[in-house]
């Protein structure tokens, strides 16, 4: 009878490590509406322009008229789920004197949405998109500048990540934000990270999609599945002492902006496998920059979403023929079948972080010269928490392959397994299988 039953509690807990799924995330994926999201991007494209610099009286154009729509949706959400959400502009000068793309004095305007969780009101997960667009010449406010997939697709499918996920209760707030002057300088990030730094804001992590609407690149390849996870390889306010440490105990690809993108990937993987995430270890695009990089500046996790194959002819363009080639951010080369895909990948990560537990604290390694690895974490007073997972992977793979699940401890030996071999990390999960982020050792245990 013993047998039996550590056999029955062997089996659970394989279960449980390998393959514990929620529901209500496949529920989430299905709920996201290809036209819906249509219907936002054209919405946003009807406005003409949405320079920074233009139009902020007229109520049919411009960005002024944008903005006011965006927050419009957001407040109908909010209606909808018995004022879950706190709506806000938030607004912060900017004046020639700030950059070189800068042509007169004007706001810069976030439109802003806050689910609040009910157990850590202050730990938020940011989905952001842009709100501005440009024409080729970005100081020119005046000329057509629909912006259909730069970057209309990515606050459309904020707006429906809202939509989706208001209808949930969730521990963590969930931060759905549309951020302008991007094109000038990443200035609405930079002001609103700037902001929940003065506030005190944990952020777990910034999601930030720009452009997740185009297929056919540029390169001629069609592919409706695979989209970019950019993200940093470390915390850029690291100290010079933590840099140097990483030289004799690893780390150089371990920041916390990558462990985001790690954790993206998995939970596509593991609730999406038809998708094909596609990490890119570098902070952005060659030479290029995004709004999740402001985060990044100021110490906090965040990474990029974005579609696979950008077309250079269907971005920073004037609407135009040349040479029989057709230039321009229209609305006809957005796929909506691919942003519902894309938006789903955003709605389930952010479910999934914003269900966890707090991830550990104070994460410790140790074993050298030894055949076991020794961790220990500080760990946290939740009362749906399942336990501790630890997590290691060869040193050249990009994703943590291997885990075990150890249970409500705060210290683990794993034996037989030698520390120079392999990396590690631990995660909190609670009782329905929801993770949180892989925490990677900040200290040596002696």
């Amino acid at each position: 009878m013993k047998t039996k039953l550590f056999f029955i509690s062997l089996l659970c807990a394989f279960t449980f490590t390998k393959a514990q799924q929620d529901p209500k995330i496949y529920d989430i994926i299905e709920k996201v509406n290809a036209t819906q999201l249509e219907k936002n991007v054209q919405s946003l494209v009807d406005f003409g322009t949405r320079n920074t610099f233009s139009d902020t009286i007229s109520n049919t154009r411009g960005i002024g008229a944008a903005r006011r729509w965006i927050k419009s949706e957001f407040d109908q959400i909010s209606k909808q789920c018995n004022n879950c959400l706190d709506v806000f502009f938030h607004r912060t000068m900017l004046t020639t004197d700030m950059g070189s793309r800068i042509p007169k004095d004007a706001e810069v305007v976030n439109v802003v949405a806050i689910q609040k969780g009910k157990k850590y009101p202050n730990s938020y997960i940011i989905m952001s998109g842009d709100i501005d667009s440009r024409a080729s010449d970005t100081e020119d406010y005046t000329t057509d500048a629909p912006g259909a997939n730069d970057n209309a697709t990515g606050i459309a499918g904020t707006i429906e990540a809202a939509r989706v996920l208001s209808q949930y209760k969730f521990n963590h707030s969930i931060v759905y934000v549309g951020l302008s002057g991007e094109e000038q300088g990443l200035w609405g990030g930079k002001f609103l990270a700037e902001y929940a730094k003065k506030n005190n804001w944990n952020i777990v992590g910034v999601l930030n999609n720009d452009m997740i609407g185009n297929i056919q690149g540029i390169d001629g390849v069609i592919d409706n599945r695979s989209f970019r996870i950019f993200s940093e390889a470390h915390n850029p306010t690291e100290t010079k002492r933590e840099r140097t440490l990483k030289r004799f105990y690893g780390g150089e690809i371990d920041g916390n902006s990558r462990q985001l993108a790690r954790y993206v990937h998995k939970t596509v993987k593991t609730y999406m496998p038809e998708m094909n995430p596609i990490m890119i270890y570098r902070l952005d695009r060659f030479g290029r920059g995004g709004h999740h990089r402001p985060f990044n500046d100021l110490g906090y996790a965040g990474v990029r979403i974005m579609e696979a194959h950008e077309n250079y002819n269907w971005q920073h363009q004037d609407i135009r023929t040349e040479n029989g080639i057709a230039y321009g951010d229209v609305i006809e080369h957005v796929k909506f079948p691919y942003v519902k895909k894309l938006t789903a990948v955003n709605a389930i990560t952010m479910a999934n972080l914003a269900w966890a537990p707090k991830a550990p604290t104070n994460v410790e390694i140790g074993g050298a010269v030894q055949p076991s690895v020794k961790l220990r974490w500080k760990g946290t007073n939740d009362e749906d928490l399942r336990g501790y997972k630890i997590y290691w992977r060869d040193t050249t793979s990009p994703t943590w392959d291997y885990s075990r699940f150890v249970g409500k401890v705060n210290e683990f030996t794993l034996e037989g397994i030698v520390i120079d071999n392999y990396l590690f990390g631990v995660a909190a999960v609670d009782k329905n299988g929801h993770e949180s982020v892989v925490v990677f050792p900040s200290g040596v245990m002696r």
